[in-house]
């Protein structure tokens, strides 16, 4: 059932605009005793999902008892991080979620399921896993927050995807990132159609039910003066409030360039970006943009690490991005990648398959990643100050950028919000 929607390629909601359209769905709710909000963490920033938890507890007060951020694989938030996203919400209220250790089973997708969705690419039944807060904290109402956006992984962000990756486990999500990697994200990016997702509402409709799921979805993007923007709010409890958010998205954060980019730049907010596992959406949302023998540079001022997970960290050190044949093979040949799916499905995403080349400029402090880690791992160095120099971002425009030299870039301020690609490479 739909509770709210409003959204379109020519609204700016603000957070008043907001605060009345979820209100306005909770009214439609019903009486609530104990409320569960499971919004997306500091790497999702733009989502507005910090203003609509923080909303969310001042409609419901003390009911609202518990707030676990669907980490995923990522690092707990700080606290700095939680008041800066979340305002005046109590820090009591938070939860970690633990991947590896804190989460129950709640049913499987069958194999032969999994291998007809991805047309033979896999074979492997999928576990529906979940942390068991949602399962055991007797929770009348689940608030799942989030943004709808082109994605990698499983073609557009959130709904279900908040629930079974940001509080999965383990062997759900190494599998389901490992799905959309080997069917091949340049064939999801964009879609609310996907495999993956075809996965998560088997597990949805079969398996979860019996939780009292509400999905409060923002659709954000960057307008052509560069500025944030929210374009949309749709609340419900079914497919229809993702489909409809999905769609607008497509409007709102697609961009169908006229001619195969040569050269593409994209800025890392070092407030958001410090790992490759996060940084390299900067690949994921462009790869279909760039011409062949193009160039992707990447602005990385506070990249310190390549996975946020320490363990998934190393294996990018020894595998890197070098493509997809060569990942498979080590797939093949090494339990400790076989063991951890969604790092293989990583390293697939992150390589340019030899097509054009990525340069990395991180920043210079010691903390910050090396030329020689950069390069260990398939990339190009970039130094970070010659970069800027003639990169700034305080200068550049979205889009296309005609430099004073007469070279011509395009420029991108927030890879995560949004979609680009050159017409013969995205079949609408």
């Amino acid at each position: 059932m739909i509770y709210y929607a409003n959204g379109s390629s020519d609204k700016s909601l603000s957070r008043d605009d907001l605060k009345r359209g979820l209100y306005e769905a909770f009214s439609r709710l019903g009486e609530r005793r104990k409320i569960l909000a499971v919004p997306p963490d500091y790497t999702r920033l733009p989502s507005k999902a910090g203003d609509l938890t923080e909303l969310s507890w001042e409609y419901y007060g003390d009911k609202l008892t518990d707030i676990l951020p669907a980490l995923g694989t990522h690092t707990p938030m700080t606290e700095a991080q939680i008041s800066h996203m979340f305002g005046d919400t109590p820090k009591s209220l938070f939860r970690d979620h633990d991947w590896r250790n804190d989460v129950i089973t709640l049913g499987e997708v069958p194999a032969a399921y999994v291998r007809e969705v991805s047309e033979g690419k896999v074979d492997f039944s999928w576990p529906v896993q979940v942390n068991r807060l949602l399962q055991e904290g007797g929770f009348d109402l689940i608030l799942s927050i989030g943004q709808v956006v082109p994605h990698e992984v499983v073609g557009m962000a959130n709904y279900n995807k908040n629930i079974f990756v940001g509080t999965g486990g383990t062997e759900g999500i190494n599998k389901s990132h490992y799905i959309g990697a080997v069917y091949g994200m340049e064939r999801m990016m964009g879609r609310a159609d996907t495999p993956v997702r075809r996965v998560f509402n088997y597990a949805t409709d079969h398996f979860a039910q019996h939780l009292p799921i509400v999905y409060v979805l923002t659709v954000v993007g960057v307008n052509k003066a560069g500025e944030q923007q929210t374009y949309g709010l749709f609340v419900g409890d079914d497919f229809e409030v993702f489909d409809q958010a999905a769609k607008l998205s497509l409007e709102v954060n697609f961009v169908m360039v006229k001619k195969p980019l040569k050269k593409v730049v994209v800025w890392l907010d070092p407030t958001e970006f410090k790992s490759t596992w996060l940084g390299n959406k900067s690949i994921y949302r462009t790869r279909m943009a760039i011409a062949d023998e193009g160039e992707l540079i990447v602005l990385a001022p506070a990249l310190k690490e390549f996975g946020e997970d320490k363990a998934i960290d190393l294996l990018i050190r020894k595998y890197g991005y070098f493509g997809t044949p060569q990942t498979l093979k080590a797939v093949s040949e090494n339990g400790d990648l076989r063991d951890n799916l969604s790092a293989a499905a990583h390293l697939i995403h992150g390589s340019s398959e030899g097509r054009f080349s990525i340069t990395y400029c991180p920043g210079k402090r010691e903390e910050n990643l090396s030329r020689e880690e950069i390069e260990s791992v398939g990339f190009q160095w970039g130094d970070i100050d010659m970069a800027l120099q003639k990169y700034n971002p305080h200068q550049l425009k979205e889009g296309f950028n005609l430099l004073p030299d007469g070279e011509e870039i395009y420029y991108i301020s927030s890879p995560a919000l949004g979609l680009w690609a050159y017409r013969d490479r995205f079949d609408l």
